[in-house]
């Protein structure tokens, strides 16, 4: 009687806990969408909650290329991808979109889905851009104002396809000194172009933070920056030595400012000014922060998803979900009786263990994640199935209603196990060698047969101990 107690205590307390764990989902996704997207825009979306995926929510789904060429070539390229990913990552979390799916697709390609995010202009700046943050001298020499004279003169860019200088204006270079393009102030204004040293004293690798602030004079929005430790002291010693010079603050090859270093610079800060918007010096404040990717990054596939259809996939799923439950639970209580009864509460039972699972893991449902949840639900019903027609076997052979029960789960065990391992061992692989909505169906599904077992085994065997403590003369199933 004690191991009963504790079987019905362990089930009553799992089932608590899962009411609990899906308390903040729930509470989620019945406010509006304007107030969802609100609480997202200010961070306030809860953790622990299941995510919807592109399918469901709309949104921009993105096929990135490392551009392999200009990678370092001391830096391996397996390395070069997991850290492109990983500052991709970091770059998606402080831009306050929470759980995105990003994977390694192949030696050189990152998915990226960005569910709720329509604007597809701000995604690609936001993850596309390298963030290469630089500090160059500028080089003032009379070869230099030579070189950006005739610049002056051209009616079209001084770089050749490909990025290399012409012919004509490398000439006029000064030895050891790059042509860099200016940051546009204005629409439709002339290109201005500096001269700087090519080599780089300090780079953005040292930066600790990068925050949005205010300009006291204009009230532009500028970015501050904030050295690390050596950083600091490299940044003091290199600003020491060029007084009366000027300091450009180049960001992915662009010269966002020059100013002259009017003296040391110490405590290792400055600010990057520029015609900035709030929204486009927050972007950058971000990508700063969560680092420069080691190699610059091409979208080579865009697809947005709009809400209108996220909706709709929803509606669908949701339908023919329901649809096929009901139907399924109403064959058991028809086809089996008391036993049909057991068996659609420990479906119930498996539907919440596994949404409370999904919700807790933070997990993404896709629309073939939910093809992985009928399927874990086929499976456990498949379970029961094979229970209940075991106990009407040793029903056929007149046994005792006592021993009937364990008889029964000891001859369908190995079968249950067996079908739960081998789909089991099929969603590993799937989620190993799939990408995005593959590995959405697997995790689902691998969720969904552990919920499945446990409640088709344990939760209906307990449910039966339960009854025959009543001394039942007959089992209806």
């Amino acid at each position: 009687m004690n191991v009963l107690h504790w079987k019905l205590g362990l089930v009553l307390g799992l089932l608590i806990l899962s009411i609990w764990l899906l308390y903040p989902t729930v509470e989620w996704y019945t406010k509006p969408a304007e107030e969802r997207g609100k609480l997202e825009a200010i961070k306030m979306r809860p953790r622990r909650i299941l995510n919807l995926g592109l399918d469901l929510r709309g949104g921009t789904h993105m096929l990135l290329e490392l551009d392999v060429e200009k990678l370092d070539k001391k830096t391996n390229l397996a390395d070069a991808l997991v850290r492109a990913i990983e500052i991709i990552r970091n770059r998606i979390d402080q831009y306050g979109v929470g759980e995105t799916p990003i994977s390694r697709q192949g030696e050189r390609w990152i998915s990226v889905d960005l569910p709720g995010i329509s604007n597809t202009e701000e995604a690609e700046d936001l993850i596309g851009r390298t963030a290469l943050l630089e500090f160059r001298l500028v080089n003032t020499s009379p070869e230099a104002e030579k070189a950006l004279a005739r610049v002056a003169e051209l009616n079209e860019s001084p770089f050749a396809k490909g990025g290399a200088l012409s012919p004509e204006i490398a000439k006029l270079m000064p030895k050891g000194a790059l042509l860099f393009r200016a940051a546009s102030e204005e629409d439709g204004a002339r290109t201005k172009y500096y001269v700087l040293e090519s080599t780089v004293p300090v780079t953005g690798a040292y930066l600790e933070n990068a925050r949005v602030e205010t300009d006291s004079q204009f009230g532009t929005p500028n970015i501050a920056f904030t050295f690390n430790k050596e950083g600091g002291k490299i940044f003091e010693s290199f600003t020491g030595d060029n007084v009366g010079k000027y300091l450009a603050i180049v960001l992915d090859d662009v010269v966002h400012s020059a100013p002259v270093i009017k003296s040391r610079i110490g405590g290792g800060s400055g600010v990057i000014e520029g015609s900035f918007t709030i929204e486009t010096a927050r972007n950058l404040a971000i990508v700063l922060r969560a680092g420069a990717l080691p190699a610059p990054v091409k979208i080579i596939e865009k697809r947005v998803v709009g809400p209108d259809l996220g909706e709709d996939s929803i509606k669908k799923g949701l339908t023919a979900s329901v649809i096929g439950f009901l139907a399924v639970v109403l064959f058991m209580v028809v086809y089996y009786k008391a036993g049909g009864f057991v068996a659609n509460l420990a479906i119930g039972l498996n539907v919440i263990l596994l949404i409370a699972a999904m919700s807790y893991f933070s997990a993404t449902l896709t629309l073939p994640g939910i093809a992985g949840m009928i399927l874990s639900l086929a499976m456990a019903i498949d379970a029961n199935v094979l229970i209940l027609e075991r106990m009407r076997e040793e029903m056929a052979l007149s046994k005792p209603i006592p021993l009937i029960i364990p008889t029964a789960y000891d001859k369908a065990w190995s079968a249950i196990l067996d079908s739960n391992v081998t789909t089991w061992i099929a969603a590993i692989f799937l989620f190993q060698f799939g990408s995005g909505p593959v590995k959405g169906f697997a995790v689902t599904l691998t969720i969904g047969l552990l919920c499945g077992m446990f409640t088709s085994v344990f939760v209906t065997r307990a449910v039966y101990e339960f009854w025959l403590t009543s001394n039942p003369k007959e089992l209806s199933i």
